[in-house]
Order: C-alpha cells, then structure tokens, then sequence
C-alpha cells in the first residue's frame, strides 16, 4: 500500500543516506538559521498530541515558526473530538484538510502508522507508546555529529527504562547502521532491551553487552543515554515503585567516567540525574534539547520538499491472524488492516504497526 504523501513513522524506512541528509541539514540550520526563516512561509503544520510532551510538541511547533509556518492542533484530547470517540482515521482525515504536514505523539504502538493510511498530508511519528520515537533519534544523532563529532566507533550506553524507551529504541536501530559501534545496556532484569531490538543490532553487524550496574559501566563509555523510569508505562504504581530510583547518575559516578563522554537524556528527567552533574561539561542533555529544533526544522523541510511517495504497508493479511501484543493500535482500532511480516526464519510474523513478533 503506498501513500501519495511522504512521511516519518520509522527510520528504518529509509537508508542511512536520508538520515545523514537530514542531521547534516540540521547542522546547517544550526550555524545559519536565518538562512532558512521563510522556507516554510503559508505552509502549516498540525499537531496532534495525544499524551503529554513538553519539548517535542514546542519544539515541533518553535520548527515550523522559525521556517515561516503556521501551527494548529491539539495538546489534550479532552479538548476535541477524540472525547466523543473519534477513531485516529477521521480526526486525521479531517485535520489533513487543513494542514501540510500532521506531527502526531500517541500513547499506544503503531498509531502513527495508522494516521499514514488514511491521511491526505504527510505524517510525523512524534512518539507512538514506548515503540519508536524517530525525531528524538535525528535529535540524538545531531547532537552526537556536533559534539562527538562522529556517528561511528562509538561505545554507548544505555541506562535504565530500557523495554518500555521508545528514545533507545529507536536510537539503538539507527547507531547499529553505522560502523563499529557499540552497546551496553544497563538496566535490572525486567527492565530489559526487548529481544526485537537486539536482534536488529545483531543484524547489522553491531555488537551488545548487558550489564546491571552503572558504576561497572561508566568507565567504558563515550556516550551514557540516561532514561527515567516511566511511571505512565507501568501496570501498577507498586511495580514503578520497584524500579523507582535503581539508576542514578551523580557526581561521584561522574568521576568514574572518560573526560570526553557526554551524557545525554530525552528528558524529562526525574530524580535519575541529579543536579550537581548538570554543571558538568560533560552533560549535554539540554544543549541536546536546544538541537532539536534545529534537527525538526531540518525533517519539515526534507518531507516537504522531497515530492515521493512512502510505502505505508509492505506485508500482508492473513485471516484470522491478530496482534497479540495489548498495546497494539491494531486492537484499539478495529477497522485497520492486519498487517504482517515474515521475520526470522519463516517461522515469525512481525506486526507491521508495533514490530511485535509471534510464532506460526
């Protein structure tokens, strides 16, 4: 199934070239950003935020201001139709209507791939629950070409929330693209990287480690990726309070560290960092959320002026088959096509929408 529009669910979509076109686009923008301060004049951008987000959605919407747009949207469903029940098809078929491109942040898998079905302009995958969350990814990859000044021969590590992080998700299949790269994953057990991440590491040549201590870690680093424990992920208050406060990074571990690597983090943070690092030059987590812009202005330009269509859906229907993962957009909304991929050795089928896996 293809689609007139391009858009942006996964990075996997698109070669490591796209990617580079992209971060190199945004380091321009960075040196020069007045060059690019009417790029976008009478275009607009709708955005719809489903879940809470402080520097995504403002730094989405400072993008478009910035190339000359317009911004619409919504930051709480309660405020629009999605309260009386509207279906992700027809507030995005509606809203399409009105604007150039839609950037969508929702808390259940796959949502961005179903606004992409049905959308008559091009779609941006804000954050779809704790799958994927590809401009975070552009962002982390600027700020590692500016600040490490390479994308490759790197060992980085990945601290904390690391099954339900959609940031380290997507970041960890973008880095294991480019040569020599190195993973370890710090988190307690059942905080672990899913199996479907690892596997695609291990695809592409990247190796990993895993580790339950962050004090052994450090030493070895060139990057630390600090996440929070995501209380809004958990089933139950009392498994977030189990995990609450296992990692945390401060000065002492600090001290422990190369004096070139930098710490980096989506933010928001909690209590995982505490503020005596922040005066570290080593953190770079803020100046990392000042990138973003520069790396959003560079995606709303390349969408808009790269005139392709996006392949939405590659695999196939099989009757009877379902999603079995419950944080499937497939089992929210019942009217999107089933879609699945062969995985592995033909003995697994990948649902295209949440990239769970089941056996046939």
């Amino acid at each position: 199934m293809y689609s007139e529009y391009q858009h942006l669910i996964d990075l996997s979509d698109y070669p490591v070239s796209w990617w580079k076109k992209v971060v190199d686009l945004g380091e321009e923008i960075k040196n020069d950003p007045g060059k690019f301060a009417h790029e976008c004049d009478g275009k607009v951008m709708a955005t719809l935020f489903y879940e809470p987000s402080t520097r995504t959605q403002m730094s989405f919407q400072t993008a478009m201001i910035r190339l000359g747009g317009q911004i619409i949207g919504f930051d709480n469903p309660a405020n629009s139709s999605v309260s009386k029940g509207e279906t992700i098809k027809d507030t995005t078929k509606i809203v399409s209507n009105y604007a150039d491109v839609l950037v969508i942040r929702h808390p259940i898998a796959g949502a961005a791939k179903a606004a992409s079905l049905t959308a008559d302009c091009s779609v941006i995958n804000a954050g779809d629950g704790g799958h994927l969350h590809p401009t975070q990814t552009l962002t982390d990859l600027l700020t590692l070409q500016i600040e490490k000044k390479t994308l490759s021969g790197l060992t980085i590590g990945m601290c904390g929330d690391l099954i339900n992080g959609r940031t380290v998700h997507s970041l960890c299949k973008a880095l294991s693209m480019f040569p020599d790269n190195k993973f370890i994953f710090i988190s307690t057990p059942e905080l672990m990287m899913p199996a479907y991440i690892k596997d695609i590491i291990k695809a592409n040549g990247s190796t990993y480690t895993e580790m339950n201590s962050l004090e052994d870690a450090i030493g070895q680093l060139d990057v630390l990726y600090m996440t929070r424990i995501q209380q809004e992920r958990f089933a139950s208050e009392a498994e977030y309070l189990a995990q609450k406060n296992t990692y945390v990074l401060d000065k002492r571990k600090m001290q422990l560290a190369k004096q070139d690597m930098i710490v980096m983090h989506p933010l928001p943070r909690v209590d995982e960092i505490t503020v005596d690092v922040d005066d570290d030059p080593r953190a770079k987590y803020f100046t990392q959320a000042k990138y973003g812009v520069f790396a959003r202005m560079a995606l709303i330009l390349t969408i808009l002026n790269d005139k392709k269509s996006s392949e939405t859906l590659r695999g196939k229907v099989y009757p009877g088959v379902c999603c079995k993962n419950p944080k499937c957009i497939t089992n929210y909304e019942h009217y999107l096509p089933k879609s699945f991929i062969y995985s592995g050795d033909h003995t697994l089928l990948e649902c295209e929408y949440c990239d769970d896996r089941m056996l046939i």
